[in-house]
């Protein structure tokens, strides 16, 4: 394949920096380095440095943060969307913001070709590449770890080490992780043994919830249209909410999760991550659904959320089927408006409160003391028409 620019998604870790360098032998051509700034806790300056010092003909850093929360955090979460009952979606949404931006990059910069370092056992692969096709079908697409010999990451060790290129790898952190503000996975090396438990000293997101404080935090969240606005009566941009709340569940040991996932290619991996933030906004914004949403329309929801969820865990960000289920969605949330005040505590999220001026929920109806809006005589009469086709068939029977 004839190239003459390339844009890769690019990291600073080993994969990336090898198939950097690699590009460049292979095509000889320019290759631009491209970092996304989604959240994750990098120095930047270094990435650039490193980059460089490789060979990149450039390094451009783009600042997705508010993007990243604003058009897809805030998006899925409105959707209550969540991978196999577990997983809250990290790097799946975070891997279509990439592509879009690495895209734009390549247009502006005259690059034909675009590049990622996900490998061909991986949901990645899939992810980045139906993203650049769905947004560029015309750029050619370079995925290295499915034509390359550097097979395994002891090669790649041996080809950075002739390459001068230094390995952040080692044996104190013998597995690989992705960061961001959504989340961080780990996955790999000690932890491809589904039974041995993760080492605590892993955990960089959150406290153990032994050790979370002995005293509850309580905080409140006001939601508008399904979209967190404020913390304690506080606006904030949606950046600064979220990453307040990743503080919030991080200090009290929230958000840990240790599960077995079915990737879409095929096979099962062990991941462990850590999702303070998204998981005290999903519990937040699911009581307060409870108040605001019809029963009804929470079902059909409802049912659509794992439609919904394998679309963005397969990559299919950028499809029509995702386009219109999240129209769906957000139709939804129009009065999902209130507030929930939780209870955090040593690894639990607890809602305690929740109010609504749009509230469904009515304390006339719902009282167990006398009223005068509710004839429960009438309970007599719909519990036989609900039990007539069950009276026919034990007829028929008999």
């Amino acid at each position: 394949m004839s190239v003459n620019k390339i844009v890769l998604a690019y990291s600073g870790g080993l994969d990336t920096s090898v198939i950097l360098k690699w590009l460049i032998e292979e095509y000889d051509c320019p290759v631009i380095a491209y970092c996304a700034d989604i959240g994750q806790e990098e120095d930047w300056q270094a990435v650039i440095d490193k980059g460089m010092a490789t060979g990149a003909e450039k390094v451009i850093i783009s600042d997705l943060k508010e993007v990243f929360v604003e058009e897809y955090i805030f998006p899925a979460f409105r959707a209550n969307a969540i991978y196999e009952g577990s997983y809250l979606l990290g790097t799946s949404l975070a891997r279509p913001l990439i592509a879009k931006e690495q895209v734009r990059i390549a247009q502006s910069e005259g690059a034909d070709a675009v590049s990622h370092g996900a490998t061909g056992k991986g949901n990645d692969q899939v992810r980045f590449e139906l993203g650049y096709i769905g947004l560029d079908p015309n750029l050619k697409i370079i995925a290295p770890w499915r034509v390359w010999d550097l097979d395994s990451r002891t090669k790649l060790v041996e080809f950075a080490k002739d390459h001068d290129i230094p390995i952040p790898v080692t044996k104190k952190k013998p597995y690989s992780c992705d960061e961001n503000l959504l989340h961080i996975s780990f996955e790999g090396g000690i932890l491809e043994d589904p039974w041995k438990e993760a080492d605590e000293e892993m955990f960089k997101f959150t406290v153990s919830p032994e050790r979370a404080p002995d005293k509850p935090t309580y905080v409140e969240l006001d939601f508008q249209g399904g979209n967190p606005v404020a913390i304690d009566g506080e606006k904030m941009s949606p950046f600064k909410l979220f990453s307040r709340l990743n503080n919030l569940g991080g200090q009290n040991g929230i958000g840990r999760l240790d599960m077995v996932e079915n990737r879409y290619v095929g096979m099962k991996s062990r991941g462990v991550y850590e999702t303070p933030g998204g998981t005290v906004l999903r519990t937040a914004h699911r009581d307060l659904e409870t108040i605001t949403l019809d029963r009804e329309v929470m079902k059909i929801r409802d049912r659509l959320i794992p439609i919904y969820a394998d679309m963005i865990y397969n990559g299919f960000w950028f499809s029509p089927e995702r386009e219109l289920l999240q129209t769906t969605m957000d139709e939804a949330q129009k009065t999902v408006n209130g507030t929930v005040r939780l209870k955090l505590y040593k690894g639990s999220c607890i809602p305690v409160g929740r109010k609504s001026d749009q509230s469904l929920y009515q304390e006339s109806f719902a009282t167990f003391e006398q009223d005068d809006v509710y004839d429960q005589g009438d309970a007599t009469g719909f519990i036989r028409l609900n039990a007539l086709r069950l009276r026919l068939r034990k007829l028929q029977d008999s």
